[in-house]
């Protein structure tokens, strides 16, 4: 059965992309830690990040990096902090998250409720930015 990524990559569920290529996508995680938590997912699916060629797990970092680079210039973070945990959908991602200090990274925090302008707002300044 596919994954809530796999749908999302097949366009069959929307998404607030922000960047997508042959290989990946990014776009923003619906149940944010901080404002502009993204996540990066390649599009082939597999569930554990590690399985990955090596090739595409240097390409998914490279990737990564583009969208960590709008990041910090869209939010004001001290770092743009990378979580890879694995559990929550069995689809390899990698999560791109504003941060301030290392609590911000808590997945046991509190998320950010937004409406669906709020997330078109943040999706146009980070693809602007990129």
């Amino acid at each position: 059965m596919a994954s809530i990524f796999t749908k999302i990559i097949n366009k069959e569920i929307p998404s607030y992309t922000i960047l997508e290529n042959e290989n990946f996508i990014s776009f923003l995680d619906i149940n944010p830690l901080t404002l502009g938590h993204c996540l990066v997912v390649p599009k082939k699916e597999i569930d554990y990040l590690f399985d990955l060629d090596d090739v595409f797990l240097n390409e998914i970092l490279i990737f990564s990096k583009k969208i960590s680079s709008s990041l910090i210039r869209t939010f004001d973070c001290n770092r743009v902090g990378v979580s890879v945990i694995g559990l929550e959908v069995p689809h390899a991602h990698v999560h791109l998250i504003p941060i301030n200090n290392e609590k911000d990274m808590s997945f046991s925090n509190k998320r950010i409720e937004m409406s669906s302008k709020d997330f078109t707002v943040l999706q146009s300044k980070i693809i602007k930015n990129l």
